[in-house]
C-alpha cells in the first residue's frame, strides 16, 4: 500500500516534474550562478509541503527542505548545474526532478514511515566541488541515508565514480607579430602543445584505473600573433585518493615540462578540494535493486558523485526516466 501510495504521488506530479526540468533545461545555469534553478526547485519543495531554507550555510545556490520528524533521517541530493557551453548535458535537469519528485511522494507519509524527509540542494557540481564545501560546512552530519539518481544511455543500480581533481591551467608568455618578428615571442600555444603530448606519453606508464582528460579553454587572440596567454582545465581521476595522490606529481611534470621548453610562466589553480572516490551502501543498494528491477529495468553492470563517504549513499543511474522533448530538440526531461 506504501508502495502504491508513493507510485500514485509521483504520478500525480508528472506534469509538474516533466515542467520543471524542460525549464530547468531551457535556462542552463553553471556552477555556483545557479540563481534561478535553486529558485525554482526550492518554491517546487515549498508547494509540496516542505520547509526550504535558501542559502543554506552561507552557499547563494545551496538549500534545505525538511519534512516530517521520524527518526530515520532520508537525505536526497538534488544537483542543478550546467556544464560551461553544453548546457544541461549532463542531466542535472532530470537529477532536479527526479530528487523533487521523490521527496514530494515521500513528504506525506513521512511520520507514518518514521522519516525526516531533507532535500539537499546541492550546486556547483561540474567542477566547483559544491558537496565538499556542504560537507566541511556539516550539511550531512547525522543523516542515516544519502541517494539520488543519475540520467545515463544505461541502468546501472550501482556507480562507482573516481576519485578526482580539476585543476585550472594557464601559461603565460610573450606576444609578438607571427610573421615579423616571431623571433621575439615566448608561445603560451606551444607550451600547451607540449604538455599535452606528454601526458599523452605517460599513458603508457599509468594504471587502467587513472584518467586524465581536459579542453584548452583559451588558445590565442590571432593567427597572426604569437599566444600570449593560454588557459585550459584538466581533470585528473583514479580509483581512490591514495592512487590521485601519487599520480598528480607525473601529471604536474608534464605540465612543467611545457612552461620549461618554451620559457612560459605556468599556473596551476584546483578549482575545487580533490573529490574522493565512492562506494554505495549495500543494504540500501540492494533495496533500490528490488524494488527497481520490480517496475522493469534490466540493469546493466559496473557503478552519488557527491563524495560523501562519511554517510550511508546510494546512487543509481538510469535511464529508464529520460527521453527526448522531441525527436530533433535534443533536450531531455524527466519521465517518473
Amino acid at each position: 500500500m506504501v508502495k502504491q501510495a508513493v507510485a500514485d504521488a509521483v504520478a500525480k506530479r508528472h506534469d509538474r516534474l516533466v515542467a520543471l526540468s524542460e525549464r530547468l533545461h531551457a535556462h542552463p545555469e553553471t556552477a555556483w550562478e545557479e540563481h534561478k534553478a535553486v529558485r525554482w526547485v526550492a518554491d517546487a519543495l515549498d508547494e509540496a509541503g516542505f520547509e526550504v531554507r535558501t542559502g543554506y550555510l552561507g552557499l547563494e545556490t545551496a538549500f534545505h527542505a525538511t519534512a516530517g520528524s521520524g527518526p530515520f533521517r532520508l537525505g536526497i541530493c538534488a544537483e542543478y548545474d550546467a556544464l560551461p557551453g553544453l548546457g544541461h548535458a549532463c542531466g542535472h535537469n532530470l537529477i532536479a526532478a527526479s530528487s523533487v519528485g521523490t521527496a514530494a511522494a515521500l513528504a506525506p507519509l513521512a511520520n507514518e514511515l518514521g522519516l525526516t524527509v531533507e532535500v539537499y540542494g546541492t550546486p556547483a557540481e561540474e567542477g566547483g566541488g559544491g558537496k565538499i564545501e556542504l560537507l566541511d560546512r556539516r550539511a550531512f552530519a547525522g543523516l542515516d541515508l544519502a541517494m539520488m539518481a543519475h540520467p545515463a544511455p544505461v541502468d546501472v543500480a550501482e556507480a562507482r565514480p573516481f576519485a578526482v581533481s580539476h585543476t585550472h591551467v594557464s601559461y603565460r608568455g610573450k606576444a609578438a607579430h607571427a610573421a615579423a618578428y616571431p623571433e621575439q615571442g615566448v608561445n603560451a600555444a606551444d607550451a600547451f602543445t607540449v604538455a599535452q603530448v606528454a601526458i599523452g606519453l605517460l599513458r603508457q606508464q599509468l594504471p587502467h584505473t587513472v584518467r586524465v582528460h581536459g579542453v584548452v579553454t583559451r588558445g590565442g587572440e590571432a593567427p597572426n600573433a604569437i599566444p600570449e596567454r593560454t588557459e585550459g582545465r584538466w581533470y585528473v581521476r583514479a580509483e581512490t585518493l591514495a592512487e590521485l595522490a601519487e599520480v598528480e606529481p607525473k601529471v604536474r611534470r608534464c605540465f612543467e615540462a611545457g612552461a620549461l621548453a618554451t620559457g612560459c610562466e605556468l599556473e596551476l589553480v584546483p578549482e575545487s578540494k580533490p573529490y574522493a572516490e565512492f562506494r554505495a551502501d549495500e543494504a540500501a543498494l540492494a533495496a533500490y535493486r528490488r524494488n527497481a528491477v520490480a517496475l522493469g529495468p534490466e540493469f546493466a553492470g559496473g557503478g552519488m558523485a557527491s563524495r560523501m563517504n562519511r554517510l550511508p549513499p546510494i546512487w543509481a543511474m538510469c535511464r529508464r526516466w529520460c527521453r527526448p522533448s522531441t525527436p530533433t530538440s535534443g533536450s531531455t526531461h524527466c519521465r517518473p
